[in-house]
């Protein structure tokens, strides 16, 4: 510390740091600084408006110190300002040293002493020759919030006007309990939030992770701080959430199956749950697990909180981006990517474009059902290529794996349809331990639909009602087959000569059936015969589309079929005719069929 000048009124120009971690004031106070005339330049003012202005608490505690220093004046205090204000390209360059140059031509220019916190800064002030006084920040080392935490502690919450409240427990197994009866006041949520940014700006382990109006996101070693004020909150807030334990892959419940697939096959895999069900601490294990394999692994996080060993470095944010971080992770080449959260639009695509360029990745979402992961990517990513992205979904809940899905895209018929024109790419969520398939992903019109699927199983009210049914057509057919195609569509087959009892003219007969019996019911031969082929011309009468024959054929049974495949069994009418109703079933498909050019043939047995 260089010697103050022997003047009757000593000089200082105090710079931001000093002012912000509001040293004069205590040192006015302790009797350490008296008779002394304060000069502020004008470019700390600025600098000190323009961080408080972004909402970051430094800047407000700055300004602060200033007007206490002004109450003063009993112990000889003056305080004044020099100096212009700095332009937005010097504000621009603050960073680089720009305000701290001007700062010091000030002291130059008054033959002041330098007041700092900046090692740095008096350094550089002592090799000008300026006169400086070096104030070393006074080492707290202890985190204040750390006396709410216990070793069952999840997480603290303290609100200004409420009691203490703490999460004790586990993930999926936790009770929130007041710790005192006496309610937090302002200045008692101030004073532990300075202690917090105070740490965070000078411990290694330490930092602020997002500094944003009414908001400051800290990481302090295994804790994850936020602290919320007016005007993003209602009143002041503090949430520090800490991992009560770390565990390995062989904490849960990991099935020998899953466990080949997570070591050889799993690398677009999605970790899904909700907020507390365990779904970081599972993502931080598995973390460990591929680097204990010999894997290069890397997070992506947003803040940063996951608790992983020192060979797992943590990526942030790339100037305000995401994307650009990923940018610059592909360089290094990691096996596997974790990525906590994928939360937003562009979290989205950039999981996909890091997983398409060949990176394993590791995603954590919330999400209260593992479907609504990957519903979360429709839209987001191309259809055809979210089995490209994604091909395991891990559902935790209660610190546990509950439930696990694969993803496999084919060329189907959706389940539930029939017609074979209605194939299309369709993406089978199927559950990974039994490999039924339980949900489609698929393309109708121009949404993208999800959609539940049951696999084929006869239930119990389908088979009182098959029962029913075959007792109601056995008045056409000795022995009718019966076949459920969901719950009020049956298909039911019948020897070929009885089929045309069985729909009746203008299928009536099976219209009334229908009606009786609450179901549709399509009718087919039991052995699709096609006999001799026939010719036929079509055409159209009203509201029917007519099929017309040789009158020779009158009273035959006509197969008819659609591109080779059976469609169904008419009776020719006295004048040579089928007449189909344009807006039934059958009428429906053969106007589709005609618009389509399919290839449309007739064969009598």
């Amino acid at each position: 510390m260089t010697e103050k000048k022997d003047m009757e009124k000593e000089k200082i120009v105090p710079d931001t740091s000093i002012l912000i971690d509001q040293r004069l004031s205590e040192m006015v106070e302790k009797g350490d600084l008296k008779n002394t005339k304060i000069i502020i330049p004008e470019a700390v003012v600025d600098e000190l408006q323009a961080q408080a202005n972004r909402g970051r608490e430094t800047g407000f505690e700055g300004l602060d110190e200033i007007k206490r220093l002004r109450t003063f004046q009993d112990k000889g205090i003056e305080v004044s300002h020099i100096g212009r204000r700095p332009t937005e390209e010097e504000i621009k360059l603050a960073n680089k040293g720009r305000i701290d140059a001007l700062i010091k031509d000030h002291v130059d220019e008054e033959d002041a002493i330098l007041y700092t916190e900046d090692y740095v800064q008096s350094q550089v002030a002592e090799a000008e020759g300026l006169d400086v006084v070096y104030v070393e920040q006074e080492e707290e080392d202890k985190l204040f919030i750390e006396d709410y935490f216990d070793e069952k502690t999840m997480s603290v919450h303290l609100i200004e006007g409420c009691e203490p409240k703490v999460k004790r427990g586990s993930p999926g197994n936790f009770r929130l309990q007041k710790v005192s009866e006496e309610t937090l006041d302002k200045d008692e949520l101030e004073k532990l939030s300075k202690n917090i940014l105070d740490l965070a700006r000078r411990k290694d382990k330490a930092g602020i992770e997002m500094s944003k109006k009414g908001v400051d996101i800290v990481q302090y070693d295994d804790y994850r701080i936020v602290i919320a004020r007016p005007p993003f909150s209602l009143k002041r807030e503090i949430t520090a959430v800490r991992p009560v334990v770390k565990l390995t892959l062989d904490d849960y419940s990991v099935t020998k199956k899953l466990r080949n697939r997570l070591e050889e096959k799993a690398e677009g895999i999605l970790i899904a749950g909700s907020p507390g069900s365990g779904k970081t601490t599972f993502a931080q294990s598995l973390a460990e697990f591929y680097s204990s394999q010999g894997k290069i692994v890397k997070t992506l996080e947003s803040p940063r909180d996951l608790n992983v060993s020192k060979e797992i470095t943590q990526y942030t944010e790339l100037e305000g981006r995401m994307d650009n971080a990923a940018d610059a992770l592909l360089l290094v080449r990691p096996d596997y990517t974790v990525y906590d959260e994928v939360r937003k639009g562009y979290d989205f695509s950039t999981f996909a474009d890091l997983r398409l360029a060949g990176t394993g990745m590791v995603g954590v979402v919330h999400a209260a059902d593992p479907i609504d992961a990957v519903q979360r990517f429709v839209g987001r990513t191309e259809l055809g290529m979210i089995p490209h992205v994604l091909d395991t979904i891990i559902h935790i809940d209660s610190g546990d794996i509950t439930k696990v899905y694969s993803l496999s895209m084919n060329v189907k018929v959706p389940s539930g349809m029939q017609e074979q024109d209605l194939a299309r790419p369709v993406i089978d969520i199927r559950d990974f331990e039994t490999k039924e398939l339980e949900y489609e992903i698929y393309t109708y019109g121009e949404e993208n639909i999800v959609v539940p699927v049951q696999e084929e199983k006869e239930k119990g009210v389908q088979r009182l009602a098959k029962d029913k049914i075959i007792q109601e057509l056995r008045s056409f057919d000795d022995n009718p087959e019966v076949e459920f195609v969901s719950d009020d569509r049956i298909v039911a087959k019948v020897d070929n000569d009885n089929i045309a009892q069985l729909i009746g003219k203008n299928g009536k007969t099976v219209d009334k059936i229908e009606d009786k019996l609450g179901v549709k019911i399509d009718v087919e031969p039991k052995t699709k015969t096609t006999g001799d082929k026939i010719d036929f011309e079509m055409g159209e009468a009203g509201a029917h589309v007519v099929f017309n024959f040789d009158n020779k054929y009158s009273g035959e049974n006509a197969n008819i079929y659609i591109d080779k495949e059976y469609f169904f069994t008419a009776t020719v009418g006295k004048n040579g005719e089928i007449k189909l109703t344009k807006n039934s079933d059958l009428g429906e498909k053969i106007v589709r069929a005609l618009a389509s050019n399919k290839k449309i043939e007739v064969y009598v047995s």
